[in-house]
């Protein structure tokens, strides 16, 4: 595993060599299908195959790599979800909510940016791990337990993108209680053009 140094340094290297592409979360709209987005064909096969792959995208990044993954935190803490994403998870506008965005770094290249997004009401019981996560992955905490559910995927355009980002997918994750929290993740260009060449 990769110490949280050389995590930072991976992320900071974008932004040194292109100092308006300091990751972060594009402006993104986002449809309910790759047909609704009208880009299913303008994409090559690799990055669509990346927008609709099911099971936990943390195993399918992990099984790409030569040496690791790893997981660095860029924020995290509670915050306002925008006005779409509280109409996605059905809560009020204006209630904060526990907003989690890493980079995911495969082999020492930022692979995928994602923002989750948690509302108070799946903090409480079982649920306040989510909020200790650290650098662990989300997906292998969501994937390990038959009490969350996934939907299906949304696809996002991203129009504001200074690390050339360009689509993103997103799902809601649903308990078994009836809590639920949504994931977006944003695929940087380092991984998409490692699997057009490969």
């Amino acid at each position: 595993m990769q110490s949280r140094g050389s995590d930072t340094d991976a992320v900071n290297n974008i932004a040194s060599a292109h100092p308006s592409a300091q990751p972060h979360i594009p402006d993104t709209r986002w449809y309910p299908g790759l047909r609704s987005a009208a880009i299913g064909r303008a994409l090559p096969s690799a990055d669509r195959a990346w927008l609709i792959r099911e099971g936990s995208l943390t195993r399918h990044l992990q099984a790409l790599c030569r040496a690791d993954l790893s997981v660095s935190v860029l924020h995290e803490g509670f915050g306002l979800p925008g006005r779409e994403e509280c109409r996605r998870l059905g809560i009020p506008q204006r209630q904060h909510a526990w907003i989690r965005e890493v980079a995911l770094i495969g082999d020492g290249e930022p692979w995928v940016l994602a923002r989750t997004v948690i509302p108070r009401a799946t903090l409480l019981g079982t649920g306040r791990r989510l909020r200790h996560l650290g650098r662990k992955p989300l997906g292998a905490y969501l994937f390990s337990s038959s009490y969350w559910h996934r939907g299906s995927f949304e696809i996002g355009i991203c129009r504001a993108n200074p690390g050339n980002i360009r689509v993103a997918r997103r799902s809601r994750f649903c308990h078994r209680d009836g809590s639920c929290l949504i994931v977006g993740e944003y695929f940087l260009p380092a991984l998409l053009n490692l699997c057009r060449e490969g």
